[in-house]
């Protein structure tokens, strides 16, 4: 095997041990005796478990923000840009459950980047521009685009993360009360938006 057959396959091995067993409970030992190497062959790769695992984070974001992306830029219209975006977040989910098991997981303590927040929030920066440009043409304040922003692509992943552990519905039915809720909350959003309780 070549180095980098090499470096592949204990990124898959990896892979699959950081989503079965989670980032804590996956060993260097472990990794090594799945991929039939010796523990220092490992470090050699990696520089440990922490290098590995950022490898295999980095490329599952690359994916699903690809997809994502790619969904958003799409020349659609708003709900129909909606609409592929939570579909491109479901077809991952179903493509590359492993992967997204590892997103959604704690990331090893001191670690700031790579973590399904900090995906969330380059996605959620993302829509923030299309939204802004919608709450123009509908005449609400583009200032609160970020909020909503936050606020949509976070329904939209944690309903992914709830159809995981459930899979009680289809994808496409999943992707339709999504939209359903998002696209008719969106088209009656108050201009002034305030609560009618007051909070205590």
């Amino acid at each position: 095997m070549t180095g980098k057959q090499r470096r592949e396959q204990l990124i898959e091995v990896g892979r699959k041990l950081f989503a079965d067993k989670g980032f804590e409970a996956t060993t260097v030992e472990e990794v090594a005796a799945k991929a039939g190497v010796s523990k220092p062959v490992v470090y050699e790769h990696f520089g440990g478990k922490e290098g590995l695992y950022a490898v295999v984070v980095d490329r599952e974001i690359a994916v699903l923000l690809g997809a994502i992306t790619g969904a958003l830029e799409a020349d659609a219209g708003s709900r129909i840009t909606l609409e592929r975006a939570a579909l491109a977040l479901l077809d991952y989910i179903e493509g590359s459950t492993d992967g997204f098991r590892i997103l959604v997981r704690d990331s090893p303590p001191g670690q700031s980047t790579g973590s399904f927040a900090s995906l969330i929030s380059d996605i959620a920066s993302q829509v923030e521009h299309i939204l802004a440009a919608e709450f123009k043409r509908r005449k609400l304040d583009p200032k609160a685009a970020p909020l909503y922003a936050q606020m949509l692509v976070g329904m939209v992943a944690l309903t992914g993360q709830w159809w995981l552990d459930s899979h009680k519905m289809k994808k496409a039915e999943v992707a339709a009360h999504l939209v359903n809720l998002a696209w008719n909350g969106l088209a009656g959003l108050e201009k002034k938006p305030a609560l009618l309780t007051k909070p205590a």
